[in-house]
């Protein structure tokens, strides 16, 4: 009997590999490209002399752009699938990255190997947040930063994942939910062991799109935590309701007053200086 069969942990990580890799992130992460690592990394700061690594990297939006900075820049991801996107594009943009397979939660890295730690809206679907957090400390040298990106709970995308929680099965007692990595009161808990600075600042990515139903339809055929929910509550005879309660939600935060789609996702920038 394989690992992955008699270990929880490793069960629902092949789990978070195999959602990952359906649908086609790389047109989810087109939409996330722009404001957020920008935020990011102006937030942190990257000079040519700064180790950087950028942890579950995805398609590469954070690494490709520290990578243009001259820094030496590593990109790690759970999802190979997404490895594959994120090389190509590095090719495109000539710039050096070196790209690995790996978990958040065991960073195949010596201690104190980087100058600069990110993360954008990758590490809080890792479901051990104190093992996650514990990891991007280890690795973070003296005097370095750790920077992330992750959706607020309350933000769209945070209310999104809980109208799908509401009708998907609970979660294994391990893990924790992925929003919670936008809530300040828990990062603090999560990095209290550790002499961190912390500093918490907000900011919105739009989604833009001729209709809600077109919104609707692009994340039901691309974002895989939406196609792994629509296989398993159709199955259910659920998903026409949790469908029908998202439409409801996409509504009721369209902000364009034209008939076309315009959604703001708030998100945090945390700072933790070493």
């Amino acid at each position: 009997m394989s690992t992955a069969t008699t270990d929880p942990v490793a069960a629902l990580k092949e789990a978070h590999r195999v959602t990952w890799a359906a649908g086609d992130y790389a047109a989810v992460a087109e939409h996330i490209d722009q404001v957020p690592p920008a935020h990011l990394l102006a937030a942190v700061g990257i000079s040519p002399e700064h180790d950087v690594l950028d942890v579950a990297t995805g398609t590469g939006n954070a690494a490709l752009r520290a990578a243009r900075t001259g820094a030496k820049v590593t990109g790690l991801d759970l999802t190979p699938e997404l490895l594959v996107v994120a090389q190509a594009r590095a090719r495109q943009a000539r710039v050096e990255l070196e790209l690995i397979e790996g978990d958040a939660e065991d960073l195949p890295f010596p201690d104190a190997s980087f100058d600069r730690v990110l993360s954008v809206f990758g590490i809080q679907f890792a479901p051990r947040h104190e093992v996650t957090a514990a990891e991007l400390v280890r690795v973070c040298r003296p005097g370095g930063v750790i920077g992330l990106v992750n959706w607020t709970p309350e933000g769209l995308i945070g209310q999104m994942f809980k109208v799908m929680g509401k009708y998907m099965p609970a979660p294994p007692s391990f893990a924790s939910p992925p929003p919670k990595w936008g809530d300040e009161e828990h990062v603090r808990r999560l990095f209290a062991p550790y002499d961190l600075e912390l500093s918490f600042e907000r900011g919105m990515n739009t989604w833009a799109f001729p209709s809600v139903d077109e919104y609707q339809e692009f994340f039901e055929a691309r974002y895989g935590p939406t196609i792994k929910a629509q296989e398993k509550l159709s199955a259910d005879g659920t998903w026409d309701d949790c469908r029908a309660e998202l439409r409801e939600l996409y509504e009721s935060l369209n902000e364009a007053t034209d008939g076309t789609c315009r959604l703001e996702a708030e998100y945090v920038v945390i700072v933790g200086r070493r």
